[in-house]
């Protein structure tokens, strides 16, 4: 898509998130069905997967476009999962992509394991046995794209498509109220193909950069609230904006904002140039993504006060749902120990190099 066509999606996808205002999931009320629907209704489920294989067409920034345009709405869909991630992990291994009409999730963790099928539906067929934990909307999606231990012997990993249809999930939550539930696979005979470790590497690559592409755009907005309200709110004669302390700390903000995004948009860029540095591009991004929550999320509930605690108030949609995807699909530990081998990997002289490649 042109940089118009883009921009039209991002006012298409703002124009229905007006209409679905977020609130507080609970059990009964997992996920905004409507505004699935409404999206979906809009082509807007399948943008940046090929025409050809069912989608909307359009490139991998125009999926980041709606990506980052429903983290910033507090959308309760499972749209980063299926446009950044599990999608394209499907397509890269040749399988058939699920209707985008209905939701797809990424399964990664846990211990599920992968046998050849035997019911003479010939090759590409598994059996997956074991429990998938954590799943990004479990109990919602139609569709999961796991992540199986392959059989003895062989490296890599198995990618299964599993229709959910049948399957009980656990009742899991994280603090956003999102679903993150589990997976019990008895069995379950399903289509998948065997991954390279490389292959696995970029799939949890892109979990990891999906969430970082939500946290970059939920930081965002809620520094430009954070802006608006110190503007607003009048306290001693004059906006808080106007006190020297307050302003540091919106500086301190947007500091934290602007590295993010810089480094989210190096790796989304990486991603788009199929570069062999994806991986610590991508590890790089949520590293920065996780630390700027802690000094964003505190500084604009210091800034709001009491009022953004409420239930009523709107900045807590966005930061429960920072410190939730600050924790998923790695932690800051876990992809500082991947970014730092990697700039290692080839000895002292070369860290520089490497890091300059990678940001």
């Amino acid at each position: 898509m042109t940089a118009s066509d883009q921009d039209l999606v991002v006012e298409t996808v703002r124009e229905i998130l007006a209409g679905h205002e977020p609130f507080v999931l609970t059990a009964e009320r997992q996920w905004d069905e409507g505004l699935w629907t409404a999206l979906a209704g809009a082509g807007l489920t399948g943008v940046g997967l090929p025409e050809e294989s069912g989608g909307s067409g359009g490139e991998l920034a125009d999926a980041v476009a709606v990506v980052r345009t429903l983290a910033a709405g507090a959308g309760a869909v499972p749209v980063a999962e299926q446009l950044l991630v599990a999608g394209p992990a499907l397509l890269a291994a040749d399988l058939d992509l699920p209707s985008p009409e209905e939701p797809l999730t990424i399964a990664v963790d846990g211990a599920v394991t992968a046998e050849p099928s035997d019911d003479g539906d010939g090759p590409g067929r598994f059996v997956l046995t074991g429990t998938a934990t954590d799943v990004p909307w479990a109990g919602v999606a139609r569709h999961v794209a796991v992540l199986a231990t392959p059989p003895a012997g062989i490296e890599g990993a198995v990618l299964a498509v599993v229709d959910t249809a049948g399957l009980g999930a656990s009742r899991a939550v994280n603090l956003a109220g999102e679903p993150r539930g589990s997976l019990v696979l008895d069995g379950v005979g399903v289509p998948g193909a065997l991954l390279s470790p490389a292959q696995v590497t970029r799939v949890r690559a892109r979990y990891a950069l999906a969430r970082a592409v939500q946290l970059s755009a939920a930081l965002e907005q809620v520094l430009a609230w954070t802006v608006q309200y110190a503007g607003e709110r009048v306290q001693f004669g004059r906006p808080l904006g106007k006190f020297q302390a307050v302003q540091m700390e919106l500086a301190q903000m947007a500091g934290e904002v602007t590295a993010t995004t810089a480094l989210v948009d190096a790796a989304v860029q990486a991603l788009d140039r199929d570069e062999e540095t994806v991986e610590l591009a991508a590890a790089a991004a949520k590293v920065r993504a996780g630390e700027a929550v802690e000094t964003v999320a505190k500084l604009a509930h210091q800034v709001h006060g009491a009022i953004g605690f409420t239930q009523e108030h709107r900045l807590h949609h966005l930061t429960r749902r920072c410190w939730s995807w600050r924790d998923e699909a790695g932690t800051e530990s876990v992809w500082s120990r991947v970014l730092g081998a990697g700039l290692v990997a080839d000895g002292g002289d070369d860290v520089w190099p490497t890091f300059t490649r990678v940001v």
